[in-house]
């Protein structure tokens, strides 16, 4: 039997409306970032997307930070194990909140595309259910960034910004 993906993407915010394909996006970034991790067996990833409220909420409430922020990772799993849905037989890696509100100020930010930052967002935080972390900076960030930039690339949202020299 074929290994499975299951992306579960929900909006619970009236904030942004969701433009066209962003639900195809991070299908495709989810899919993308465990082919390239290698990651064996099917796999359930639950994405939420709110508003700067819901998230600072929630930023507050499991990580004592009283801010708004981009996006958050709840991992269901530790050191590649994971808890498995019993009737799929599917690893479950946990939870991805975005907040599209933020998204939409950070594209205009740093002068990519909404679909260019929503799918960032979504490889930051799928490398993060898979143990990635980056919180004490160092060779762990660079280690991070490198696999997130290899994923947009082979999606075709290469990096904009100050990485890449583009020729007329």
């Amino acid at each position: 039997m074929k290994d499975k993906i299951k992306v579960i993407i929900s909006n619970s915010q009236n904030a942004v409306k969701i433009p066209t394909g962003v639900r195809m996006l991070i299908r495709r970034c989810c899919n993308a970032v465990l082919v390239n991790e290698k990651f064996k067996g099917s796999a359930e990833i639950s994405v939420t997307i709110v508003d700067d409220e819901q998230i600072h909420e929630l930023n507050r409430k499991h990580r004592n930070i009283d801010a708004s922020t981009d996006v958050l990772s709840f991992p269901l799993g530790e050191n590649g194990v994971y808890d498995v849905n019993p009737e799929t037989g599917a690893q479950l890696l946990g939870d991805i909140v975005i907040s599209i509100e933020h998204a939409v100020k950070q594209a205009k930010v740093y002068g990519h595309s909404l679909d260019r930052e929503i799918a960032f967002l979504t490889v930051h935080s799928m490398l993060h259910l898979l143990g990635y972390d980056h919180e004490a900076g160092g060779l762990e960030l660079v280690h991070m960034r490198e696999h997130e930039e290899a994923v947009l690339t082979q999606l075709g949202l290469v990096r904009s910004g100050s990485y890449y020299t583009m020729d007329e």
